[in-house]
């Protein structure tokens, strides 16, 4: 049955988008998008999923009867290449794409049932979640990158990326941050891609929550923010969120273990994955300093750098 209000105001993408320049209209659009979406692809939708902060996502029942799921996402930059990416990995370590109209940012996808994700699986340890993950990632990582696939390259994202962080560092001069390790985490941003083996296309954010228990695969990866680049740019939200490292009483040693654990599972260097961490906490810290005024937050990612600039001989 279809739902009497597709988009309830109780949604988390409601409630974000709804601060967004022109987030209120697009809203106001969705219902509408929904069904015509749903008419044009013959969909069933049922009650929209909760997750979520920037795309509307719903279990859907298609015309042959089989389940799927339909996401409109609010079109921003870092979805404007999920599409192409699932077409690419068609279905190698992620979700099948069935349809997909890049217009509208609607993708027709594969449903993974149970559905559990990875930092949920609380029946199995750490390590077995981690490799998990890094079984995903190889799959991801074995789809030969075309020429002209429209995704963005990750060296100039992470350009932008350290422009910025330079910018925030300057304006702010947070309390607590060493200047010497933003500059480190500033020049690796800048290096790192430009020294990469090889050039896949990453997922982007490769969390413990985007990755699913599935039935055609045990784990399956969703909502990717996908560019081309370096393969070591990936594994670190899952060697973080997983059992959080950093939370543990002896996090240098816990931290070293898994993240030698994830490399090694790949086939990779576990210094060039410290390093890629240390980058992505630099940008973190001052984010979340610059855009949610956490100082706090910013400073003990800071601590973390410097943990793994040492791990990685930096």
């Amino acid at each position: 049955m279809t739902p009497a209000d597709p988009v309830p105001p109780t949604l988390p993408v409601v409630r974000t988008v709804s601060g967004y320049p022109g987030g209120p209209a697009w809203l106001g659009r969705l219902p509408g998008l929904v069904r015509e979406l749903a008419e044009r692809w013959e969909l069933v939708p049922g009650e929209p999923f909760a997750g979520g902060s920037a795309s509307w996502v719903a279990p859907v029942r298609r015309a042959d009867g089989t389940d799927a799921v339909l996401k409109v996402g609010w079109p921003h930059r870092e979805a404007a290449g999920e599409g192409e990416a699932l077409r690419l990995w068609d279905g190698r370590g992620a979700v099948r794409l069935y349809e997909h109209d890049a217009e509208r940012y609607a993708l027709l996808l594969e449903r993974c049932a149970p559905g559990t994700e990875l930092g949920k699986a609380a029946g199995l340890p750490a390590e077995e979640r981690l490799l998990a993950g890094a079984g995903v990632l190889r799959e991801l990582w074995s789809t030969p990158v075309p020429p002209g696939t429209g995704l963005e390259a990750l060296a100039d994202v992470t350009a932008g990326w350290a422009d910025l962080a330079e910018e925030r560092m300057a304006r702010l001069r947070p309390p607590g941050f060493d200047p010497a390790l933003v500059a480190l985490g500033v020049r690796l941003l800048r290096e790192l891609p430009g020294t990469a083996g090889r050039e896949v296309v990453v997922h982007g954010d490769l969390n413990p929550g985007n990755v699913l228990a599935a039935g055609r695969r045990p784990w399956l990866a969703i909502d990717a923010k996908p560019m081309t680049g370096d393969p070591l740019y990936d594994p670190w939200p899952l060697v973080e969120q997983i059992d959080a490292p950093f939370g543990r009483p002896v996090p240098r040693q816990v931290a070293a273990s898994r993240c030698a654990l994830v490399a090694d599972a790949l086939g990779e260097d576990a210094a060039r994955l410290q390093a890629w961490a240390a980058a992505r906490r630099v940008e973190s810290a001052l984010w979340a300093v610059a855009e949610r005024g956490d100082l706090e937050a910013g400073a003990a990612m800071m601590s973390q750098v410097r943990t793994l600039a040492d791990l990685a001989g930096l």
